[in-house]
């Protein structure tokens, strides 16, 4: 399976969205008005009761309003499809609300945690509240963005990979990385199946596996960028000293590719199943248009695909593995931040809010001390691998 084709990849993944049945939960468009208005209701009572003494019983309500409002509603996937970054900043806010109840925090701290949350509802109502006709122009729009955004970050890591690959000349790794593809495609399909069907009732089990994925993906990632900026180093050695590295990054390259192909693709793959049974639903009788939007996307992450071939044959070597380590290591650290939300979410790792912390959800950087921490220490690995890197190279050039 040549990288060319991972597009197309995605491309079937959304047709095959419509030959799946739809999810249990859904009922129609989303109401999203009056989703918005539960939740501020039982929000408003469930902080007004709200007593250190009593924080298990409040934390269950805060917790049922994420799971069983917010997300079985159809809200969260609703927010997917429009504004992915706002629905990652109110996961953030209900990890967070959650944790603090559950701590018995200070009730005064509890309130102003979640007037944040309210306001950033209210938004949700005032954007996205006012009920709307199906259109062809706005479900190819959707389906279009749904599968650009889904699909790009699996074919950068993809289409680095296959590079390297490419450049390696090795048949065993080319069939490593593509039997990972091959797999999160069919498992895709599976997961997406089970959490639409068997799972409906078990509201965190999306969210574990997202974070699950997330962070297991950021650490294949992470050592995939460390073994390759190692052989760009490699790449200025001396013949003997190349061969070990090459050694020792073959060893490990087989499990490292294949698992790297498999979270890149698999983590994606459910959930753009899972948005686009949701725009199924909510756009009725926009098919034509859908696969319009899909077929769109699909050309334009073809073209990303050629743009980052082309730069990569045309790289020296050194610079090519430089440049894809680099990349390998940013996804990394943005899929970090992503999975500790998701498992915030689910209730599996506090939320300390820190109000003075900055926000960029596209790089996964959300005002948690539980997920700057982890991005945290990236950076510091990072920097020291910089600057061993750095140390050697002066050495060499004192040694010439």
């Amino acid at each position: 399976m040549p990288s060319r084709l991972l597009p197309l990849v995605f491309l079937v993944l959304a047709l095959l969205s419509w030959m799946m049945p739809a999810p249990a939960r859904a009922q129609g468009p989303v109401d999203v008005a009056a989703v918005v208005d539960e939740i501020l209701a039982r929000g408003d009572a469930a902080v007004a009761a709200y007593t250190p003494q009593a924080r298990l019983e409040t934390g269950t309500e805060l917790s049922a309003l994420y799971f069983e409002v917010f997300e079985a509603r159809g809200l969260e996937l609703e927010l997917g499809l429009k504004d992915n970054d706002l629905k990652l900043n109110l996961e953030s806010r209900f990890a967070a609300l959650n944790t603090q109840a559950l701590r018995g925090a200070a009730p005064e701290k509890l309130r102003a945690t979640w007037d944040e949350l309210r306001i950033a509802l209210l938004e949700v109502k005032t954007r996205f509240g006012a009920p709307t006709e199906a259109n062809p122009w706005s479900a190819g729009l959707q389906s279009f963005l749904i599968l650009l955004r889904e699909g790009v970050e699996a074919l950068l890591v993809v289409a680095a990979l296959a590079a390297y690959v490419r450049r390696q000349g090795s048949i065993a790794q080319a069939r490593a990385l593509w039997g990972g593809v091959a797999t999160a495609v069919t498992l895709s399909l599976i997961s997406a199946w089970a959490l639409a069907r068997l799972v409906a009732n078990s509201g965190a089990t999306r969210e574990i596996i997202e974070g699950v994925s997330m962070l297991a993906a950021a650490g294949v990632l992470f050592y995939v960028s460390y073994w390759l900026f190692a052989k760009r180093e490699a790449a200025r050695w001396q013949a003997y000293i190349k061969h070990r590295a090459q050694a020792a990054v073959s060893r490990g390259s087989l499990v490292a590719l294949a698992l790297a192909g498999f979270l890149a693709v698999y983590r994606e793959g459910a959930e753009t199943v899972l948005f686009y049974q949701a725009l199924i639903v909510g756009q009725p009788g926009q098919g034509l248009a859908m696969l319009v939007g899909a077929l769109v996307a699909a050309m334009s992450l073809a073209g990303v695909y050629l743009v980052l071939n082309s730069g990569s044959r045309r790289l020296p070597l050194g610079q090519f593995f430089g440049v894809t380590a680099v990349l390998l290591y940013v996804l990394a650290f943005s899929f970090t931040g992503k999975g500790v939300v998701e498992l915030q979410t689910a209730g599996w790792v506090p939320a300390t809010r820190l109000p003075w912390a900055p926000e960029f959800s596209l790089l996964g950087v959300f005002p948690t001390l539980e997920s700057l921490l982890p991005q945290a220490l990236l950076l510091v690995l990072g920097i020291r691998v910089v600057a061993m890197a750095m140390r050697r190279q002066e050495s060499r050039e004192q040694v010439v």
